[in-house]
């Protein structure tokens, strides 16, 4: 049985079976307001329980998206990259695309550059050591240590 204090309008739970006909004496644990609290009728019970029932149904709430850029702005203040209006395919097609080699792009780039300028430096070698014949000794050392490193290489 729920019972209500009448001075502050506490509520109490009380098993049905500790108040008789006659009535209780009762006082608020809150307040300290004494009452003589008599069986409150099934009637009355019904009612409030159908009050209850009508009250507490809710309508369901429609579910927020918890990651959308709107809602964190809102509710958290986060700024994540530049929020736009668009949609997501919008966005996508126009933004546009970096394009760049990468680190193996460079190495492979690097490889391929120094190979060709070590061949045009084979086939012009003996030209170059006839307009500048103190060039020898370096073009001759050169080529042995393109030697040793190919070596080096193919004895791991």
């Amino acid at each position: 049985m729920l019972i209500n204090c009448k001075s502050c309008e506490k509520k109490f739970v009380v098993p049905d079976s500790a108040i008789t006909e006659s009535g209780r004496l009762v006082q608020c644990s809150s307040c300290g307001n004494k009452w003589t609290q008599y069986p409150v009728k099934s009637v009355k019970i019904e009612k409030l329980q159908s009050i209850r029932k009508k009250t507490t149904k809710t309508k369901p709430r429609p579910k927020k998206n918890l990651y959308t850029i709107e809602y964190l702005q809102k509710k958290h203040g986060l700024v994540i990259g530049e929020a736009s209006n668009k949609p997501d395919s919008e966005t996508a097609s126009t933004t546009k695309r970096q394009s760049g080699f990468g680190f193996y792009g460079y190495i492979a780039f690097l490889i391929v550059f120094l190979a060709s300028l070590f061949g045009v430096l084979n086939l012009t070698k003996e030209i170059i050591i006839l307009k500048y014949p103190s060039t020898e000794i370096y073009i001759s050392y050169l080529y042995e240590v393109i030697e040793i490193i190919k070596n080096s290489f193919l004895s791991l």
